[in-house]
């Protein structure tokens, strides 16, 4: 693959090559393409003009992964504005579908970058010769434009939650 880079990243002390560009605030967010079923598609031009944040986790049946989305799916039903919060992992859209529904997560989409790995590549969050997202969270604008961004250094542990919270809510009380 293209574009890798040794990241500041490790999971469990051991580092990790992730593939694509280290990307800055500030950045136009790149676009790319998952899926959401078999056959219906995302990108980055069809979510409109809403504060976007991306929870990007390994999988969703991983504890920490599940967490975290549960956690986004909770501080989501606190903010009032135009946001939408997207889980985005390599997870079959089937076994991200079944999580939720099991969990209880309804203020959460789910994508998958299993097919292609377009954002894993666009985003540069891409684990080099496995296939999975590394843990991180982007938060755009409305515009997208990256407004934070989170390459979570020990893959293992949570992101900062409170740091993404304070720039999104910011975001949408704009």
């Amino acid at each position: 693959m293209s574009n890798e880079r040794e990241a500041a990243v490790t999971l469990k002390g051991n580092p990790i090559t992730l593939v694509g560009p280290e990307l800055k605030v500030g950045d136009t967010a790149p676009d790319f393409s998952c899926d959401q079923g078999l056959v219906p598609t995302i990108s980055l031009s069809d979510m409109g003009d809403s504060v976007k944040v991306f929870n990007v986790v390994l999988s969703v049946d991983t504890p920490v992964c599940s967490a975290q989305t549960r956690r986004f799916n909770e501080e989501a039903s606190k903010i009032e504005g135009n946001l939408k919060i997207y889980t985005v992992s390599a997870d079959l859209p089937f076994a991200q579908k079944r999580f939720c529904g099991a969990e209880g997560i309804d203020k959460v989409e789910n994508i998958s970058d299993y097919m292609n790995n377009t954002f894993g590549q666009a985003f540069g969050i891409l684990i080099k010769d496995k296939g999975l997202l590394a843990r991180g969270v982007f938060v755009l604008d409305k515009d997208n434009t990256i407004k934070y961004l989170e390459y979570v250094p020990e893959i293992s542990t949570e992101p900062d939650f409170d740091s993404a919270l304070s720039v999104i809510k910011d975001l949408v009380s704009v």
